[in-house]
């Protein structure tokens, strides 16, 4: 009976594909790792490279349906405790997977972190720094790298939390958010990635709105008081002081100016509509199970 299931999946990754599974194979032969390669609807050589490499399961997606919706497959199609998320660009080492295995102990998911000898694209840099900053502050907690493609989580937990996450590539980032809110054991352990081979299909001003988009939601699903309450907080501040100064200071005989009234008003409504959404939070977690 093997205990865990290498997930990989493949979007047009013809350079790349039969290389990554031949440094693999070894180590999944080696430690009883089933291999699943997920073709989301490629459209190159992808498929036919897959049909000859041997001791591999496919799925073939006919449409391309996205990074995030390979491993929702992958995990729906799949039985044993863990599984391993892999990416088919040749970023990874297997030596990390293993040592990711070895070093696993009871977290509910184990994420292989960057090291600063990993291979990083200097257009990215930035819109990282942003992401991470972003997901920091609205977790609460420092994350030591948010989106690594490379990690083991326990099928069991993870398929609790399926629907949540999205079709698209920021899947690893909201994950990583809703296991780290839901106070899952997460643990990240040193690896080193290479340079990927052939080109990323991720477009980064789209797909890095849409995953801090991801992860106000996630937040205002766990934590929504994380979110409310200091826009609440803001507006309530900005009414008492502009209030203050131009009430009071610059024109003295202005009182209760009605625009510093609204702001505060508002404020105040926020503030209970964050006591509300957290009381819905509750409802809805309870409901994913525990």
């Amino acid at each position: 009976m093997k205990e865990m299931t290498v997930i990989i999946p493949a979007f047009n990754e013809e350079k790349a594909l039969a290389d990554t599974i031949g440094k693999l194979r070894p180590y999944a032969e080696k430690n009883n790792w089933n291999i699943l390669v997920i073709n989301d609807g490629s459209t190159d050589k992808t498929h036919d490279i897959l049909k000859n490499i041997p001791n591999i399961k496919l799925i073939t997606h006919k449409i391309n349906r996205g990074y995030g919706a390979s491993l929702k497959t992958g995990l729906l199609n799949t039985d044993t405790e863990l599984a391993a998320f892999y990416d088919a660009d040749g970023q990874h080492r297997p030596e990390d997977l293993e040592k990711l295995k070895n070093e696993l102990d009871d977290q509910d998911m184990l994420v292989g972190e960057r090291s600063k000898n990993s291979y990083k694209a200097a257009n990215r840099a930035f819109g990282k720094w942003v992401l991470k900053k972003t997901a920091d502050f609205l977790s609460g907690k420092k994350i030591p790298d948010l989106n690594s493609g490379l990690r083991i989580v326990r099928r069991n937990v993870i398929l609790k939390y399926l629907d949540l996450f999205p079709d698209g590539f920021s899947f690893s980032t909201t994950s990583t958010i809703a296991f780290l809110s839901d106070k899952r054991l997460v643990g990240y352990i040193p690896v080193t990635t290479n340079k990927r081979t052939g080109k990323s299909s991720v477009n980064q001003i789209r797909d890095g709105f849409n995953t801090i988009m991801l992860i106000l939601r996630l937040i205002t699903l766990f934590n929504p008081i994380k979110v409310f309450v200091p826009a609440s907080l803001f507006l309530v501040t900005t009414s008492i002081i502009y209030e203050i100064i131009w009430g009071y200071i610059l024109s003295p005989h202005l009182k209760l100016l009605p625009g510093a009234l609204l702001t505060f008003l508002t404020g105040v409504i926020i503030f209970f509509f964050a006591l509300i959404m957290d009381q819905v939070s509750q409802l809805r977690r309870n409901s994913i199970g525990r």
